[in-house]
C-alpha cells in the first residue's frame, strides 16, 4: 500500500512537492514540465515552481497538452514565478500533471494526455483538488509517483 500523509493549507501542497523534487536528485538543466489548463492551473503551477526555484532545474509550462506552445518559467525578483519565452527542446525528467486537465471542459482526455506524455519516460507527479483525478478515472491511466490531492473546503465569502 502506498504511503499516505495529510497536510493542510498551501504549505501542505508545496512542501511535499519540493521534498519529492529534491529527493529526485536532478542535475543542472534537467526539466520539470507542468501540463495544465491555461488560466486555471497557471497560478498553481507558479506556486509549485516557486517552491523549487532555488534548484538548478529548468521549469516549463505546457498549456493543455500542446507541447509546441511550451514556455519557460522564470523567477522574477519581488514578483515570483512568471511564464516567459517559448522553449524549443522539451526533455522532461519529471512531468507534473495538473488536475484541471482531467475536468470535462478541458478539451483533453486521459488517453490523449497519456499519448503525449508517455514517450518522455519521465517520473510522473499529479497535483489536483477535490479528488479530480479519481473522480474522472485518470488514476486508471496514470500511475503517479507522487499524487498531491488538496481540498478547498469550506470556502467562506463575506460581504459588507
Amino acid at each position: 500500500m502506498p504511503e499516505h500523509e495529510s497536510f493542510s493549507g498551501i504549505p501542505g501542497i508545496l512542501r511535499p512537492f519540493r521534498s519529492y523534487i529534491e529527493r529526485a536528485a536532478l542535475m543542472k538543466g534537467d526539466q520539470v514540465v507542468y501540463y495544465g489548463v491555461p488560466g486555471t492551473c497557471t497560478p498553481f503551477v507558479e506556486l509549485l515552481a516557486f517552491a523549487i526555484r532555488a534548484l538548478p532545474v529548468e521549469q516549463l509550462f505546457v498549456p493543455g497538452i500542446d507541447e509546441a506552445k511550451a514556455r519557460r518559467l522564470i523567477s522574477v525578483p519581488d514578483i515570483g514565478m512568471q511564464i516567459e519565452k517559448e522553449v524549443t527542446d522539451l526533455l522532461p525528467r519529471i512531468i507534473v500533471l495538473m488536475g484541471g486537465l482531467s475536468m470535462p471542459n478541458s478539451g483533453v482526455t486521459a488517453a490523449q494526455t497519456y499519448a503525449t506524455t508517455s514517450p518522455h519516460n519521465a517520473r510522473m507527479v499529479g497535483v489536483c483538488f477535490m479528488q479530480m483525478f479519481e473522480k474522472t478515472g485518470w488514476l486508471k491511466t496514470f500511475n503517479f509517483d507522487l499524487l498531491i490531492d488538496a481540498t478547498v473546503s469550506p470556502v467562506e465569502v463575506r460581504r459588507a
